[in-house]
């Protein structure tokens, strides 16, 4: 090795030393737990009373083996027959690579008494209310309409609109450039994968369309203790595209939690899709990189970086924020507008809401209508496991291939899914564009199935960007050759690690 790269490297390693020495950030929840304990949090699983509220005492020993870490505290917490927390220790592991996962911040999430918690309630009722609209027919259906009406009225509702409103175009969607740019669903979810020797169309397993779950309040209580619901019941032969919500919600109920992303990477080597520029093989006139800076290298990167960002996230969820899922706050304001209970500090613009009152029209309760018979996961809702693994993952995507480049010949589904046309928009779709609408569809997909709020993916996918460059940073100091990676963040910044 030169004299000159050997200087480099160890520059290089101090840096990254002197990272290492910076101390943790403090953490900080939004004080809901202290103002309406055993209310505004995360209790499934967990015995409640006739409400619907997680009893004291059951509460009370999940917090102390959070802050003992002990596995014996964590066998003590009380549960349901034959439910089980999600992996509350992942959070306190230490990673190798990468940074640690109680090193990097989550901004307290919306309270339930604040405007910002309400208006994601809302999208929630309407997400439900419109899961079969085809995505094909947004632009002209009136219930989409109705919702964007009604969205666009809500006085903290953080979401993409035009001139300062919600419209059938930005509806549901998330915030970079690529989300507000051509059809609603990313090439990276419709087109051809090549794997190996496979050519595999992406169809997907269907359900019956209109059937929603847990709109009963006893059933609803029965799942909150942890009660046991068949499975959904899933159509294997009439296969069809992702057309429209619930395609979507039951897509990311059966995913490998990367399975979208190692997807993105194959259609892009599949294509030939130019490298960036930073790839020290990309202009080499006599290598070709595999082990390093190769396929071989981007495969195990993309699955790599998933399980350390949800180890960062799982500290989150489990270690500070323990956030309500939606489905459990569904309750809430159904035990306020029924009268079971006076839940007084929720903000009016829910509980006044148009989409709250066609759901009881339609269902005969206040709850928020769940696309999966068991409801949430049994884990705190903030944030999203699926986007802080998309934020993770499309960051690795974005560094490795040439964001710029013009994805060929983009496909839309028809209104039924059952066949993929031309898509005749005129929008240029970029590798980088339609990556950050991969990962804005995956993680707003868990929204339209009830199971998680808007804030929860829209701050996931920064934490998960987070873990994806402090990975790529490592890669690069560790490795023999001079390289780099560039890429833009989800807020639109421009970097080069």
């Amino acid at each position: 090795m030169s004299e000159r790269r050997t200087e480099a490297r160890l520059s290089r390693l101090a840096a990254a030393e002197a990272l290492d020495r910076q101390p943790w950030p403090e953490h900080a929840d939004n004080g809901e737990e202290g103002d309406y304990p055993y209310v505004a949090n995360y209790g499934k699983g967990l015995p409640h009373d006739e409400a619907g509220e997680v009893r004291p005492e059951a509460y009370n020993t999940l917090l102390r083996a959070l802050s003992t870490g002990r596995n014996e505290d964590f066998e003590r917490i009380p549960l349901g027959r034959g439910v089980k927390l999600t992996n509350p220790q992942a959070g306190l592991a230490f990673d190798l690579e990468g940074p640690d996962p109680q090193s990097l911040l989550l901004p307290p999430a919306p309270r339930i008494d604040s405007a910002r918690n309400s208006a994601e309630a809302v999208e929630l009722y309407w997400m439900a209310l419109t899961r079969d609209v085809p995505f094909e027919q947004y632009d002209r259906h009136p219930l989409i309409a109705q919702a964007a009406q009604e969205l666009s009225r809500l006085s903290d509702y953080r979401a993409p609109k035009v001139d300062g409103r919600v419209t059938p175009a930005t509806i549901f969607r998330g915030g970079t450039r690529g989300d507000l740019r051509g059809p609603f669903l990313s090439q990276f979810l419709l087109r051809d994968i090549q794997y190996g020797t496979l050519r595999i169309p992406q169809l997907h397993d269907t359900v019956r369309p209109d059937r929603d779950f847990l709109t009963d309040f006893a059933a609803w209580r029965a799942v909150q203790e942890g009660g046991s619901t068949p499975p959904v019941k899933r159509d294997h032969v009439n296969r069809r595209y992702l057309h429209n919500g619930r395609a979507m919600t039951n897509y990311v109920h059966f995913d490998a939690l990367y399975e979208a992303y190692l997807n993105a990477a194959l259609i892009l080597l599949d294509l030939g899709a130019p490298v960036d520029a930073g790839n020290p093989y990309r202009y080499s006139a006599n290598q070709a990189g595999f082990g390093t800076y190769g396929a071989p290298h981007l495969l195990s990167l993309v699955t790599e970086v998933a399980t350390r960002a949800l180890k960062a996230m799982w500290f989150q969820k489990w270690h500070v924020h323990r956030r309500l899922r939606p489905e459990a706050f569904g309750g809430r304001v159904h035990a306020h507008l029924s009268g079971l209970r006076d839940y007084a500090m929720i903000d009016r613009e829910v509980l006044d809401s148009e989409a709250v009152k066609l759901t009881y029209e339609k269902h005969g309760s206040y709850l928020l209508p769940q696309a999966f018979p068991e409801g949430s996961p049994t884990h705190p809702s903030y944030g999203s496991g699926h986007a802080t693994v998309a934020g993770a993952c499309v960051t690795v995507l974005k560094a490795w291939f040439d964001e710029s480049w013009v994805l060929p010949k983009p496909v839309v589904a028809n209104a039924d899914g059952t066949a993929l046309v031309p898509y005749t928009g005129g929008d240029a779709l970029t590798v980088g564009g339609e990556l950050d609408k991969a990962a804005a569809n995956i993680a707003t997909a868990r929204n339209m199935g009830g199971v998680h709020w808007r804030s929860d993916f829209t701050e996931a996918v920064l934490l998960g960007e987070a873990v994806g460059i402090g990975v790529l940073r490592d890669h690069v100091r560790v490795n023999h050759e001079d390289a780099s990676f560039g890429l833009t963040r989800f807020d639109g910044r421009r970097v080069r690690i």
